[in-house]
C-alpha cells in the first residue's frame, strides 16, 4: 500500500500513535516486510530483531501494555542523508515506569529506511540502562 506521506509527516504520525498507545496505528506505519532492529535491547547474544508487520504489531501491543508510560516523544534533530529514503533521527523520550513511579528520560538515535511512505527498516540506538535504572 503506497502513501504520499513525507518523512516529517511519518514522524509526526509515529509520535501521535505512540503517545496515544495505538499499536495498530503504529504497525500501519511499517511495510509488510519491515524489520525493527534494536542492537542494544534484548541480550548480548540475541539483540532484539522483529521481522514483519504482524510481529511489529504484536511487539507494539506488548510495549503499550507494559508499565512504561511515554509522556513526551520528540524529534530533537532530523538529518537528511544522500539517500532520500534514509533518515537519521535524534529522539528524546520522557516517561514514567508505572510500577515504580520513577521517571525516565532517554535520548536515542534512530535510522529509518522508507519506501512508498512506509518504514521498511527501523534501527534504534538508545541506552537500555535508563529503563533498567527506573525499575522496568
Amino acid at each position: 500500500m503506497s502513501t504520499s506521506r513525507t518523512p516529517a509527516e511519518l514522524l509526526d504520525r509515529r509520535r501521535q500513535v505512540i503517545l496515544d498507545g495505538d499499536a495498530e496505528g503504529f504497525a500501519a506505519l511499517f511495510a509488510p516486510d519491515a524489520v525493527i532492529d534494536m542492537p542494544f535491547e534484548g541480550t548480548p547474544d540475541a539483540p532484539l530483531r522483529i521481522e514483519g508487520q504482524e510481529a511489529i504489531r504484536d511487539y507494539a501491543q506488548r510495549m503499550m501494555n507494559s508499565p512504561v508510560r511515554i509522556e513526551e516523544f520528540d524529534v530533537t534533530a532530523l538529518h537528511q542523508t544522500q539517500d532520500s529514503e534514509v533518515l537519521v533521527v535524534e529522539m528524546r523520550t520522557i516517561g514514567t515506569v508505572t510500577t515504580t513511579g520513577k521517571p525516565f528520560s532517554v535520548t536515542s538515535v534512530q535510522i529509518l529506511h522508507l519506501r512508498d511512505g512506509l518504514i521498511t527498516l527501523f534501527r534504534a540506538y538508545g541506552d537500555p540502562r535508563v529503563l533498567a535504572q527506573a525499575g522496568r
